[in-house]
């Protein structure tokens, strides 16, 4: 499902079958399988503080401490009522979760890194992927009734400040939309890639990516360039020139079966999974 790097240099994969494993970023084997969740593990990130935390379809969030070889399920949090499909740590080191339960949840943390709740935002169907686009904004997409809509919501008014409808954003549980720097988000879709300026929220090039199907992550490798894949079980390799981006290569059938994950794990190398049940490293 997802994928990260460990601030020690391992990396971590989850899947939907429920485990969480730390590798070894020397041998690429196994330290640590975390079997925590009891369903499909949608989404995992270290947070700033080290712990580890992961969402799932059995409505939880959990934290990790990690160590060498092992672990401690540290808390649970239980406030969804639905899949909690992606988690992001704010700037302010506060923790915001996306569910199907139509909430984003925002929660603090005391000085022992206990996270509670704070509010909730309620929103109409499902409200992923996320991504803070602001110090005190986030966006987000909306998705009810067959209409797409990528919302933008500032976390101090608490409200909507705007909203665009014609941008096609891939699935939730996918990394669709990145920042590429303090006023340009980069949007996937269905074989599109929409660049949107923040602060005028237009958007400022759509990029034709032809028999990609969903173009399901993006990873910016340096400032310049990008990688996206899809799933038509491509790699693209492209140039970020300001607002546009210029074809460079394709690795074609990369996997079996759609990526759903892409990660620098380091020493210039990729990892990729899949719906095929493989990890690669690149």
């Amino acid at each position: 499902s997802d994928s990260t790097v460990l601030k020690d240099g391992r990396f971590v994969t989850c899947s939907f079958d429920g485990s969480i494993i730390i590798y070894n970023n020397k041998t690429f084997k196994p330290d640590i399988i975390i079997k925590e969740h009891n369903d499909k593990v949608n989404n995992v990130l270290q947070l700033s503080s080290g712990i580890l935390a992961s969402c799932s379809l059995d409505w939880t969030i959990k934290l990790y401490e990690i160590y060498k070889n092992t672990y401690k399920n540290i808390q649970t949090l239980t406030n969804h009522k639905g899949e909690v499909i992606k988690i992001i740590e704010l700037k302010n080191k506060k923790l915001l979760s996306g569910s199907n339960d139509n909430t984003i949840i925002i929660y603090n943390k005391d000085n022992n890194n206990i996270y509670s709740k704070e509010y909730s935002i309620p929103t109409c169907g499902g409200n992923c992927p996320l991504v803070q686009t602001k110090d005190n904004e986030i966006c987000y997409r909306e998705y009810n009734n067959d209409i797409s809509t990528l919302k933008f919501f500032d976390l101090i008014k608490g409200a909507t400040i705007h909203k665009i409808n014609d941008v096609t954003v891939t699935y939730c549980l996918f990394d669709s939309m990145i920042m590429t720097s303090n006023d340009l988000l980069l949007v996937t879709g269905y074989e599109k890639i929409s660049i949107i300026n923040v602060n005028s929220y237009n958007v400022i090039r759509e990029i034709n990516v032809y028999h990609s199907d969903w173009i399901s992550c993006a990873l910016f490798l340096d400032k310049n360039t990008l990688l996206t894949c899809d799933y038509n079980k491509r790699i693209i390799k492209w140039e970020f020139e300001t607002n546009n981006l210029r074809f460079i290569s394709m690795k074609e059938n990369a996997h079996n079966k759609e990526i759903t994950t892409l990660t620098k794990i380091g020493n210039g190398l990729i990892l990729t999974g899949s719906q095929d049940n493989l990890v690669k490293i690149w």
